[in-house]
Parts: structure tokens; sequence; C-alpha cells
């Protein structure tokens, strides 16, 4: 084969390797941009959910409440979908954890691919920079897997003990117990909100850059 040859055959490889490390590169940052919208989305409709279990307990507990089996199908309804909302947030969390991981994993092993000074510092620069604000997402998600799950066991127990006494001293029994889980509630969606806010500043700075 001709020198000229095995030249441009060469000059062609390393244009498509670097092109596949660049387009590899991009589609790991979709990958994590749209695990953490889907996150984001989950979070969404788990503080309308938290809403609507908090409203339909309190109905059902209320002193003189009329109609108990209506306010108890509304209660046990939003029950059964806060338990999905759960898994769904708990998947979707744990897929986000993983994309960022695999995400800065592979920008850190690429750091010696720079043999310019300043295009490698102002690598180092946006990495320090989002692996920041990445890192606030961690931060506000600490508890927050763990105070979900507490919240929807407790939320499906208090259902479970209803379901055998729909009375009005089985509620009156409950009530104390209720209150402190629409409480812990009305807590739990501060903490998820924090953490949208976390989602949403990481990836305003991933596309920023």
């Amino acid at each position: 084969m001709k020198s000229g040859n095995i030249l441009l055959l060469y000059s062609l490889a390393t244009v498509f390797i670097v092109a596949s490390c660049s387009t590899t590169g991009m589609q790991r940052s979709e990958d994590v941009q749209s695990s953490m919208q889907i996150v984001d989305d989950d979070i969404k409709l788990v503080v309308v959910q938290l809403d609507a279990i908090g409203a339909s307990l309190d109905e059902l507990t209320k002193p003189g409440q009329a109609d108990t089996k209506k306010a108890f199908d509304l209660f046990s309804g939003n029950a059964s979908k806060i338990k999905e909302m759960e898994k769904d947030f708990s998947k979707h969390a744990a897929e986000m954890e993983a994309s960022g991981k695999a995400y800065f994993k592979e920008w850190d092993s690429d750091k010696q691919n720079y043999d310019n000074t300043e295009i490698q510092k102002k690598s180092d620069e946006r990495r320090a920079a989002l692996g920041e604000t990445y890192d606030k997402i961690a931060q506000n998600n600490i508890g927050v897997k763990e105070a979900f799950q507490t919240y929807v066991s407790d939320i499906n127990e208090i259902q479970r003990f209803l379901s055998n006494d729909l009375t009005s001293d089985g509620m009156d029994s409950i009530t104390p117990i209720s209150d402190k889980v629409v409480n812990n509630g009305t807590q739990l969606k501060y903490e998820l909100q924090n953490l949208q806010k976390a989602i949403e500043n990481a990836r305003a700075e991933m596309r920023r850059g």
C-alpha cells in the first residue's frame, strides 16, 4: 500500500476515534440530563400526591365525619398511588445516581487526553463547577429515600388499621398517629422540593456548559 494511502487511512481513523469519543461524551451528558428530568417529573407528581394524602386523611379523621366509607375510599386510593410513586422515584433516583457517576468517571479518565494546557485548564474548571453543583443533589438526597419509604409504610399501615376498624373509636385512636404522619409528609415534601431545586440547578449548569 502506498504511503499516501496509509497516511489517509490513519487520518480518517483518528478523526473517527475523536468523533466517537466526542459523541460518547455528549451522549453521557444527555443521559444524565434525561435521568434528572425523570426524577424532577417524579417529584412534581409526588408533591401533589402528598398534599392529596394529607387532605384526605384529615377529612377522614375529622370529628363528625358523616360519610366515613366515602372518605376512607378516597384515602385508600391516595395511599395506593403514593406506594407506586415511591417505587418509581426510588428506581429513577438510583438510575440518576448511576448515570452521574458514569459521566464524571469518564470525564476524569479523559483528563490526560489534552496536550494544550489551556484546554486542560478549562476542562478542569468546568469539571469542578459541574461536580460541585451535582454534588448538591447527593447532599439534598441524604435521608430522603428512607424518609419516603417510612412515610409510605406508615400511610399504608394506617389504611390497614382503619380497614379493620372504621369506627369513631378506631379513628379517634389513630388520629394522633395520623396527625404525626401528615406532618412527616409535609416535611418530606420540603425535602423533595430542595432535591428538585438541586436537580434543576445541575441541569442548568450542564446546559450552560
